[in-house]
């Protein structure tokens, strides 16, 4: 019995983490589907959700709703910022060209943000209390239900976007054909610019609902966007469904492989599953025809 009430603990917890994956990981996607690009700067997007935050609490002490609000505004604006003078000059880059130049951003935004607000790790208080509520003999906090009610939001809301809105469906179309896109009069560049915003705003909403529990630092968003991208791999690189289940099973996998071998491997365990997936299903666990792209 207590051997069941352990392991719901960590699927409990493994969960809430991988919530926070697979909206990474849907960032991660979002850029791919729309241009190509691997953005390995988006955990820094995370990681400016959570110092922005709590950054306006201590320094303006506005209320955490518009302190959160503000992050994520900052945040887009720092992923428009980067798509326009990094990304969009340079038309006929390489692939691997790209990759470099969103490495050295990320690069570029962990000094600058350890300039700025230093070394120290920052807590964020949590949204709703800290007092742990009962869940099939196990204990949640508070902040795994906002990271699940805001991940079912933002996986509704994507679906909706993309599926329901003129916008949406132009991303869509420039996913599949941009040449073709762009003869029927849909803006290629716009829609690129716009990826890197959503993504940016997903990314810098991770950071914030996870602050509390984890807390956060300059470097923080380094590991949480390689599992981040991880996640989106176990999908496919899609961004749908099949992307959020990679994050899921990433996320617990990692939990109950810390529990019950050791918390020190928890790292090792996420990337030795990476290494798995590209060597025995490199195309993901779900293919891609079965997965949603953007």
């Amino acid at each position: 019995m207590e051997f069941l009430k352990e392991t719901m603990q960590f699927v409990i917890s493994g969960l809430a983490t991988g919530a926070i994956y697979a909206l990474i990981g849907l960032s991660f996607a979002i850029i791919y589907n729309s241009t190509g690009i691997i953005n390995f700067a988006q955990g820094e997007f995370v990681m400016l959700g959570g110092v922005i935050t709590i950054f306006c609490i201590t320094a303006f002490k506005l209320p955490i709703l518009i302190a959160v609000a503000v992050a994520i505004l900052g945040t887009t604006a720092v992923g428009v910022v980067f798509e326009r003078l990094a990304i969009r000059p340079l038309k006929n880059a390489t692939p691997l060209a790209l990759i470099i130049i969103t490495i050295g951003a990320s690069i570029l935004i962990r000094g600058l943000v350890m300039l700025l607000w230093g070394k120290d790790t920052q807590a964020l208080p949590a949204f709703s209390g800290n007092d742990p509520i009962e869940v099939a003999g196990a204990t949640m906090l508070p902040q795994h239900i906002w990271i699940f009610g805001v991940t079912l939001l933002v996986i509704a809301g994507n679906r909706f976007f993309f599926h329901h809105t003129i916008t949406g469906k132009a991303m869509r179309a420039c996913s599949f054909n941009r040449k073709a896109a762009n003869l029927v009069g849909i803006s290629v560049g716009r829609m690129v610019l716009l990826s890197f915003g959503i993504s940016a705003a997903l990314g810098s909403l991770a950071g914030v609902i996870i602050a509390p529990l984890t807390m956060t630092a300059y470097d923080v968003g380094v590991m949480l966007g390689l599992k981040g991208f991880c996640a989106a791999i176990m999908g496919g690189m899609g961004s749908g469904l099949g992307t959020v289940l990679g994050g899921l099973i990433l996320g617990t996998l990692e939990s109950l492989g810390a529990g019950w071998i050791s918390s020190g491997y928890k790292d090792a365990i996420a990337f030795l599953i990476l290494l798995l997936i590209l060597f025995i299903r490199p195309q993901g666990l779900f293919k891609k025809g079965e997965t949603e792209r953007v």
